[in-house]
């Protein structure tokens, strides 16, 4: 038991790192553009090389898991991580800087997915995951600014040097804290990769899940990277406040986390309650903050938009179980992360593209359309949730009931 809670803190404090890592790039996006002198819409390649390594982690972390256990799958991602940081630091040349998004990225999905299906496993399940990924928006709260402050006096590669040091001691701590094979609570019978990923993807409910989580986190990380460029040219903000601005949308997403589950578990609501409240208010923030001119609702509606996006992913993973079967769960996770980050770097691309061609005011509309669109998704999804019985080996509460 003792060493179950000190992984789950490993745990949180490798998300910590995850969100720093997603927070940096809307600032480090604008450095990185000048310095190699490319368009938005040539920098948002590195979108789809990233993407590529996701989608790999995604397909291949159901199997490391059943095959090596959650200690070494996690050993593997948070290696690959240091090193990826480590070449980035060195200021690679931009087509090796573009190729290497792929093992960054595949580190990233390595960690998330193995992380998330630790901890669905786990008693409590719902709370540790709202936790887990609320830990994720202190880490996104905390990217923009230190991003900032770091250039503000070195490189942008510098910025990927200090979160390498930070990784080494986190990887440390997964080979110190995590389980072995034996008491492994992820862990299921030997089979092959082909075998769980032909059957995970069979299964109609984490196909949903997937779509959802690829347009969720293309909203998410559209706005994360784009918001910056938005409060400076379209709300004509300065450069530091806009800097904070996207701190207070990452800020939101971490509240949202923290707050909202509890809040909807007392009003009475369930977890399909919880999505239609989160899904209707980052609609209705989108709009706000399209539609109402200056660059005080601008921030406001960021704040209000990451506050109602925050519970939508973990609430996503939380339902896993409900969809699929025990066994498929570390897959079925898998798959979903490997969806989410295509959304991840396709979307956030178009609303570069459309911002290049149209002008960054579009960022908002696209938002909302995007919103919609979660809606129109989650619909048939949920109605699966409640079709089906929440597995007996796992147990209930309130906040999971459907």
């Amino acid at each position: 038991m003792r060493h179950r809670h000190t992984s789950v803190a490993v745990a949180y404090i490798a998300f910590v790192l995850v969100g720093i890592s997603a927070g940096v790039n809307g600032v480090l996006l604008v450095a990185q553009m000048d310095d190699y002198g490319v368009s938005r819409a040539t920098i948002g390649i590195t979108f789809f090389t990233g993407s590529a390594g996701f989608v790999l982690a995604g397909a291949t972390a159901g199997w490391l898991i059943h095959r090596y256990g959650t200690r070494l799958a996690l050993a593997v991602g948070g290696t690959a991580y240091v090193l990826a940081a480590l070449y980035t630091a060195t200021r690679p040349p931009f087509v090796a800087f573009v190729v290497l998004q792929v093992a960054t990225g595949y580190a990233m999905g390595t960690l998330e997915s193995v992380l998330n299906a630790y901890l669905a496993a786990l008693p409590n399940a719902t709370t540790l995951l709202n936790r887990l990924h609320g830990f994720f928006g202190v880490g996104a709260l905390i990217g923009p600014p230190l991003a900032t402050w770091i250039t503000g006096f070195n490189t942008w590669p510098a910025v990927w040097l200090a979160l390498a040091l930070v990784a080494a001691p986190i990887t440390v701590g997964f080979l110190a804290t995590y389980p072995r094979h034996g008491d492994d609570p992820t862990k299921q019978e030997q089979t092959t990769r082909e075998r769980w990923l032909r059957t995970t993807l069979r299964q109609w409910g984490v196909l949903l899940g997937a779509i959802l989580l690829a347009v969720y986190v293309g909203l998410e990380i559209g706005v994360g990277n784009w918001g910056f460029s938005y409060l400076v040219e379209a709300r004509d903000q300065g450069e530091v406040l806009a800097g904070y601005g996207v701190s207070g949308y990452w800020l939101g997403l971490t509240a949202g986390r923290f707050l909202l589950s509890p809040i909807v578990t007392r009003l009475g609501l369930t977890a399909v309650g919880l999505m239609y409240t989160c899904l209707v208010g980052v609609t209705a923030a989108a709009l706000f903050t399209w539609l109402l001119p200056g660059t005080g609702p601008a921030v406001v509606g960021l704040v209000l938009l990451g506050f109602f996006l925050g519970p939508i992913f973990p609430t996503a993973m939380a339902v896993v179980p409900r969809v699929t079967s025990a066994r498929l769960v570390p897959s079925a996770i898998g798959v979903m992360n490997a969806g989410s980050v295509v959304g991840g770097s396709a979307l956030p691309w178009l609303a570069g593209v459309v911002a290049q061609r149209a002008g960054v005011w579009t960022l908002l509309p696209f938002t909302l359309v995007l919103a919609l669109l979660q809606l129109a998704v989650w619909w048939p999804m949920a109605r699966l949730v409640k079709a089906r019985r929440a597995p007996v080996s796992q147990p209930v509460h309130a906040e999971t009931l459907a």
